[in-house]
């Protein structure tokens, strides 16, 4: 997943999965208008998949997109998508257990609307997370989520990260910040610990610890570039 839009290191990730013959769906639904290495994310694995939900940098209101250079998945990813119907005149025979994922012509257009809008939203990202990164670079104790080297972001969900990882320190400051009227936010709650998954088995989690109780998520509408520069 190329989390807040920022790009995994693909190059690492495809040389763990071809030594064990593993296929990699990549998980792009916050990076559209991300780069590694100037080819998008999403394009590296057998398939990718975009959200356009509401909050994601373009929306149709719902829903997303499926990115294959393979016909073979292209043509069962549509099948599967249109309820497996096969085609006939008069005749309703499904040959799969299927979805009816089809995103109605309403929100397509919608769709093709945003994406026309698309190079300046990431223009005005990217604006925005300049800003936030020169406001963050002398306050000592909270690092600017900034990009991987090579890589270009979309800046979808800006965040910085406590020095510490301290549960009530980031509540404090998540206090300070909403009560000022800026609506920050933490990243996560882990999933171990919602009421559903509390009795499953699981490993130690230091590290998926430390950053639920580091990362804070930033204000990071596009139209807010003009207003922090």
């Amino acid at each position: 997943m190329h989390t807040f839009g920022h790009p995994v290191d693909m190059v690492g990730l495809m040389d763990v999965a071809a030594r064990f013959s593993l296929p990699v769906v990549e998980d792009a639904a916050e990076s559209l208008g991300s780069t590694y290495h100037d080819r998008h994310t999403g394009t590296f694995g057998c398939m990718g998949v975009l959200s356009f939900n509401g909050n994601k940098i373009i929306t149709t209101g719902g829903g997303g997109a499926i990115l294959t250079n393979d016909p073979d998945t292209a043509r069962q990813a549509k099948h599967l998508t249109t309820t497996a119907k096969q085609p006939h005149r008069w005749e309703f025979v499904h040959d799969a257990v299927a979805y009816n994922y089809r995103l109605p012509n309403l929100n397509a257009a919608l769709g093709c609307a945003q994406l026309e809008r698309l190079p300046d939203f990431l223009t005005r990202k990217r604006q925005l997370a300049e800003n936030y990164r020169k406001t963050f670079a002398h306050i000592p104790g909270i690092h600017f989520i900034d990009e991987p080297e090579g890589c270009h972001s979309n800046f979808w969900l800006n965040a910085v990260r406590l020095s510490g990882s301290s549960m009530s320190v980031r509540d404090a400051l998540l206090a300070v910040a909403n009560d000022a009227g800026y609506q920050c936010r933490p990243a996560w709650t882990l999933l171990n610990k919602l009421p559903m998954y509390q009795d499953c088995p699981r490993a130690e989690l230091p590290v998926a610890e430390a950053l639920e109780a580091s990362l804070i998520n930033l204000p990071s509408s596009p139209k807010l570039a003009e207003l922090l520069t």
